[in-house]
């Protein structure tokens, strides 16, 4: 889904952009029914959210005047292509006193590095500066 400053779908995104709208998998939200789920032609993987509906969502945001919500939005657009269990350690590292600073710092790089997730790296390395200030690492 690209959107420029003029076509950005109004939120619910469900109602405004329903055939643009798709999920991991590239389903369109349409086809994602309960028949269609009993019928077996929609499985778990496909009710997963696709990164362009959560960059859509963030520009909506953005545009209505709630920056830290599409900060975050943007953010979750990152880690929605990476597997569960990586979201699952990066939570559990973002923990006070999980890590030390330095390995917060390289998280952070591998992160940008490795999985083009600039916004999240950057909340990595907010963080780590702010549980060094607190004597939380």
């Amino acid at each position: 889904m690209t959107h420029d400053a003029q076509r950005t779908p109004r939120y619910p995104l469900g109602e405004t952009a329903r055939e643009e709208t798709r999920s991991r998998t590239g389903k369109r939200l349409g086809e994602i029914t309960l028949e269609a789920i009993r019928e077996g032609r929609v499985g778990g993987e496909d009710v997963a959210i696709h990164p362009d509906t959560l960059r859509a969502q963030a520009e909506i945001a953005e545009e209505a005047g709630y920056p830290a919500l599409a900060a975050n939005l943007r953010r979750a657009a990152e880690l929605a292509t990476l597997p569960d269990a990586k979201v699952l350690a990066l939570y559990e590292a973002l923990r006070p006193y999980r890590l030390r600073h330095e390995d917060l710092l390289a998280l952070a790089d591998e992160l940008e590095r490795d999985h083009a997730a600039p916004e999240t790296a950057r909340y990595v390395r907010e963080a780590a500066a702010a549980y060094k200030a607190r004597g939380l690492t």
